[in-house]
């Protein structure tokens, strides 16, 4: 997997667009911070990031991110629902979820306060 200078990321199975701005940047940077075990909603990253109202956008990021190192899969919805996810989608998210818990899929998630 490599990192493109033109703004994709790619590997063998998938690609997605990188997003070089500086919201994204920081989008990316409080994501990759999130613990194992732990979830933030797309909203408090946005507040995190600066932009309170900016959930969506922080949502678009993460649905075109493929980078290992940021791992989309630990944001979640306010209402705690899942979201979407780009590696196998909600069902795919939640398991994940459970296993870096040490829980069973059904679990309520705990969120993480930067």
């Amino acid at each position: 997997m490599s990192l493109n200078l033109q703004g994709s990321f790619s590997s063998p199975q998938r690609a997605g667009r990188v997003f070089t701005t500086p919201f994204a940047q920081k989008v990316y940077k409080i994501v990759s911070k999130i613990p194992e075990g732990k979830t933030m909603t797309y909203k408090q990253v946005a507040e995190k990031a600066g932009s309170p109202l900016a959930f969506r956008a922080v949502g678009s990021i993460m649905s075109n991110n493929f980078n290992p190192d940021v791992p989309c899969h630990r944001v979640i919805r306010s209402d705690g629902g899942m979201g979407g996810y780009n590696r196998g989608g909600p069902e795919q998210k939640k398991a994940i979820l459970a296993k870096e818990s040490g829980r069973r899929p059904g679990f309520s998630s705990s969120s993480f306060k930067m």
